[in-house]
């Protein structure tokens, strides 16, 4: 079913990252920047990710001998600065996700350059080393994102989905990063953000439901030769009901073996090293698919429309 398999090391067959995006507030205050500070409430919500959730995702991982990857937009970083020290304490990884979550493809190339590189001198800055990873913030990827990280010295990107197993992204000026892509049944966010502040209402279910949805997508990669992505928030999956269930899918993976948990970083990586020596050769997409409207639409079509 899968006819390019990446060769995992150690015969590994399936790599597996879990990630983190600690978004806390700032998803808040950029959704109502007016009275963000009147929303109590769901601030005391967000903010348990940070507060809570955070050190006893860290602490999961670690009893296992594990590492995680952990997306924070740099505002994030700043404001919980405790959260940090922590996730760098237990050697995880901090990857690159915005400055205040803002979405890349609804500004200037200028802009997003400003923003990108005022992140990543955050992260430079609490963790001694530049990020590697990038995941933009509601996986609004822009057409300049590809030649922005290219420039900032970037390996790799997680915002995408254009694969099953890891690939190349290609911007027209030639710039090159591993693409680790995911999709949204591995994503916490639809199986349990239910917050009218943040307009999301998804029925309330029993987490086993969102379990068996995770681990039906991790069971054809195991079995073909694959990669497997989950994408998780500590206020969301934080919480002892959802984390028990996480608990369990790495358990469940470590027991059967040949399981290659990871950070995202050590994947890209690692794929980038066979596709340099010649021992891999990925699917490659060149970026932006489009630069602009098609022609086939007329001037004043509307979506939908024609």
């Amino acid at each position: 079913m899968i006819k390019n398999p990446v060769p995992w090391p150690k015969g590994a067959k399936v790599a597996v990252n879990f990630t983190w995006d600690m978004d806390a507030d700032s998803i808040l205050h950029l959704a109502h920047p007016n009275d963000a500070a009147t929303r109590v409430c769901t601030m005391s919500y967000l903010r348990y990710g940070p507060e809570v959730g955070v050190p006893r995702i860290c602490e999961m991982f670690e009893d296992r001998g594990l590492k995680a990857t952990f997306f924070i937009p740099a505002w994030c970083i700043e404001e919980h600065p405790r959260a940090v020290e922590r996730i760098l304490k237990g050697g995880h990884e901090l990857a690159h996700h915005g400055y205040i979550h803002e979405p890349p493809n609804v500004q200037t190339r200028d802009r997003e350059l400003y923003w990108t590189a005022r992140a990543s001198d955050v992260i430079e800055r609490f963790s001694g080393k530049k990020p590697r990873g990038y995941r933009a913030p509601w996986y609004n990827y822009s057409r300049h994102t590809t030649e922005i990280l290219g420039d900032l010295g970037f390996v790799y990107d997680s915002s995408l989905m254009g694969d099953d197993n890891p690939y190349i992204i290609r911007s027209r000026a030639g710039h090159e990063l591993v693409e680790m892509p995911g999709h949204w049944p591995v994503d916490d966010w639809p199986h349990y953000v239910h917050n009218m502040d943040l307009d999301y209402m998804m029925p309330i279910e029993s987490p086993r439901l969102a379990h068996e949805c995770y681990m039906a997508e991790f069971e054809p990669m195991y079995k073909y030769g694959g990669y497997w992505q989950s994408v998780w928030h500590p206020f969301i999956t934080g919480r002892p009901s959802r984390l028990v269930h996480v608990e369990k899918m790495i358990d469940d993976m470590l027991k059967r073996g040949k399981v290659w948990i990871c950070t995202m970083e050590d994947a890209a990586r690692h794929v980038k090293k066979l596709v340099d020596q010649g021992k891999y050769k990925p699917r490659i997409d060149t970026l932006p698919y489009k630069e602009s409207r098609i022609a086939q639409l007329a001037e004043d079509a509307t979506p939908g429309h024609g």
